[in-house]
């Protein structure tokens, strides 16, 4: 038989290491085709099979042990489907125990013959300790203390000097998170890896082989033997395979002879990983290595549930909340304040520090946010913006809003009402990190053994740098959590905004037909003016005519000013909040003498505020309470004074509002208000803009009914002087 020759990989670029051509000398290696035809064997082939190998031979010719023929015989069977995943066997040959390992893949069957030097009973003691490990992991609650738990369990049961646990970030580089080891040993917990020290073709092997060992560094590669001009087998689910130069100039650097990874893998993606390092050459038994295999997957598994059961905890809170405020916006008249309203809410479920939204012009925030930032960070927002909006780093910001935006580098805009400017601003502040590199994370490009290449780190001691300007990525799931309430405020701004274009146009054609009486009333009273007619009502006529046709007016353009973002423009100045009322009471009694009016005037109650803007809440409060109250009873006003507030109230008798129309009392253009036979001239609009004239004032307005009272009440702060009490 003619001698083959190795396997040349001289022309494979860019380090193939799924196919290095030779293996790791603890063990040897059959390959055959699939027919069962040998193809080639590892050049430290015992002699009993030596003599016997010849290229396209039958495996059925070699003095192989049942079991081991029967995995061959099984995999041949099964190959036609696909890939065969390995399957083990205990053989001994020629006086030699060995750990028949037999997969397929790409068309071939692979033999792997892993020797094993230790009893029976000491593979199973190593197995019922694995198995209890197992169950230690199983039953951990978070990913913190299962990892924890995992490296002191691996360590146990594997015996390494130091088994470790990386979790790996988004940019792939890698966090030691847990870590067991001998004492003398430097501690590598906390220190990061950079991404580029497990290549992608190394990630790619990670994922698909997930349980790796090197029993010595120092070893010397054991050639496979094929026919000239082959095509290299493929070991990527191999045990014995030979590993990287690379890989091993770079443990040698940091002072390990021995090595095993496992892999855990979530969602065909490298999430993590079980790094085990010896000070010297070890070999830990395959059905060892497989139970911490499965305790890989245990792991993963745990990893998966809980993250599950964080997901659906933070969905069903952010769907809560997305009801909640699409009902509130639904019936409130400002976006705004059902956005403030529900902020807290927002932030828990955002995991967010902070929040700023903008609706025609107008700026709220909440949380430790300045005016001054929540107004630049409000400018750097593109105008024709339909998606949400994701920044997670200050250069991802505007270059001129740098030095505005400050701490608050993290941003998930969601754009609600885009003709209106309308933003949700959520907002993560920056996470200033102070990470401990495992040795400087670039490499150098030098000449090493595989000639001129970026070669592996020579200190792994503590490189320390500060990251400045991120903030914590925003999570998958808060993302599609976003994308669905920003698709819910949209579609809640669209029909808030037909509503009011439906209602601007009843408006008018109301506008038009209620103006028309009063200035038929003026017309005649003119008409009879001009021909001498003197009349003692017609004064009183005329004036009661102007006066409803000057309400009608004012209120159409208070509620365009509104309507425009443009507010009511408030002159605010010291006012004596009793006297005002007092002075508004009067005026109601002159002019309707048969209805009782009552107010105890407290003394003086000192706030900041318009004198006219809250003299035209107490004159449409006290309307409503004529209009709508029981004949013959009181219309009573007080008002006191609480830490920090001046309270007003204006109660009436009559039955409690129905439920549905006190959740639209502030609204516009309500239903319950149009063509109301107690009040024919009203068009909704009055507790409208009564609200909109207390925001304005940083109040607070609400209704309630007790004891057979309608209650309006009128929360405002004091002023200053008066919040500081008597000096």
């Amino acid at each position: 038989m003619s001698v083959p020759s190795q396997v040349d990989l001289a022309s494979c670029a860019d380090e193939p290491i799924h196919i290095p051509g030779s293996i790791q000398p603890h063990g040897f290696l059959l390959f055959l085709d699939a027919a069962g035809r040998i193809e080639g064997w590892s050049a430290n082939a015992p002699e009993i099979l030596a003599g016997q190998l010849q290229l396209g031979l039958a495996y059925t010719t070699l003095p192989l042990p049942p079991a081991c023929t029967d995995l061959i015989a099984e995999c041949i069977d099964l190959l036609a489907e696909g890939e065969y995943a390995p399957a083990v066997a205990a053989v001994s040959i020629a006086g030699h125990d060995y750990d028949a390992i037999v997969h397929g893949s790409h068309g071939r069957v692979i033999a792997e013959f892993e020797s094993r030097d230790v009893p029976a009973d000491t593979v199973a003691m190593f197995a019922v300790k694995a198995h209890s490990s197992i169950e230690r992991v199983r039953r951990q609650r978070s990913i913190e203390g299962l990892l924890e738990t995992a490296v002191r369990q691996v360590r146990e049961f594997t015996g390494f000097d130091r088994v470790m646990a990386y979790v790996f970030r988004e940019d792939d580089s890698g966090d030691v998170v847990a870590e067991a080891r001998r004492d003398d040993l430097a501690p590598y917990l906390g220190q990061r890896y950079p991404a580029g020290d497990i290549p992608a073709q190394a990630r790619r092997l990670y994922v698909l082989n997930t349980l790796r060992m090197i029993a010595d560094i120092g070893y010397t590669p054991v050639p496979l033997l094929g026919a000239p001009g082959a095509a290299p087998l493929d070991m990527s689910f191999g045990v014995l395979r030979s590993v990287s130069p690379i890989h091993v100039e770079y443990l040698q650097n940091m002072g390990v002879h021995a090595s095993m990874s496992v892999s855990i893998v979530i969602n065909g993606r490298l999430w993590g990983l079980i790094a085990c390092h010896h000070m010297a050459p070890k070999r830990v038994p395959h059905a060892i290595r497989m139970a911490a295999d499965v305790l890989a997957q245990v792991m993963a598994s745990t990893v998966q549930s809980i993250e599950a059961r964080s997901d659906a905890e933070l969905v069903e809170q952010s769907a809560k909340v997305r009801t909640a405020l699409v009902e509130s916006l639904l019936i409130d008249e400002e976006p705004l304040d059902a956005l403030a309203r529900h902020a807290d809410d927002l932030l828990a479920a955002t995991r967010s520090q902070a929040l700023v939204s903008v609706h025609n012009g107008k700026i709220i925030s909440h949380g430790p946010i300045e005016r001054e930032t929540a107004e630049a960070i409000v400018r750097a927002m593109p105008a024709d913006a339909s998606d949400i909006l994701v920044r997670d780093k200050l250069g991802e910001w505007p270059q001129d809003v740098h030095a505005s935006v400050g701490k608050w580098v993290g941003l998930l805009g969601l754009p609600f009402d885009p003709p209106g400017g309308g933003w949700c601003l959520l907002l993560r502040t920056e996470q200033i990190e102070h990470v401990s590199w495992g040795g400087r994370p670039e490499k150098l490009a030098q000449v090493g053994p595989l000639g001129e290449r970026l070669t592996p780190r020579g200190s792994f001691d503590a490189w320390h740098e500060t990251v400045r300007g991120h903030a914590h990525p925003w999570e998958a799931t808060v993302l599609a959590n976003a994308r669905l309430t920003q698709s819910e405020l949209l579609r809640a701004s669209n029909a808030r905004r037909a509503q009011l274009d439906s209602t601007r146009a009843q408006l008018l054609a109301m506008l038009g037909h209620d103006l028309r009486d009063p200035l038929h009333s003026i017309n005649m009273a003119g008409t009879l003016l001009e021909r001498g007619a003197v009349q003692p009502t017609l004064g009183r006529r005329i004036q009661s005519s102007s006066n409803r046709m000057q309400r009608l007016i004012g209120q159409v353009l208070d509620m365009s000013r509104i309507d425009g973002g443009m507010g009511l423009g408030m002159v605010f100045e010291p006012l004596d909040l009793a006297a005002l009322v007092e002075d508004v009471i009067d005026e109601s009694r002159m002019a309707y003498p048969s209805i009782d009016y009552s107010f105890a005037n407290p003394g003086p109650t000192c706030v900041r505020a318009d004198g006219g803007r809250l003299g035209q809440v107490l004159s449409n409060l006290l309307s409503n309470a004529r209009h709508h109250g029981e004949v013959g009873r009181p219309i009573v006003a007080t008002l006191a004074r609480e830490p920090g507030w001046a309270v007003l109230e204006v109660a009436n008798g009559g039955a409690p509002i129905a439920q549905d129309v006190a959740a639209s009392l502030f609204n516009p253009f309500k239903r319950s208000s149009l063509h109301n036979p107690r009040n024919r001239t009203g068009m909704g609009l009055g507790l409208y803009i009564v609200a909109q004239i207390v925001r304005e004032h940083q109040g607070e307005i609400a209704y309630r009914h007790e004891h057979g009272q309608v209650v309006f009440t009128v929360r405002l702060p004091l002023a200053e002087m008066e919040r500081a009490g008597p000096t």
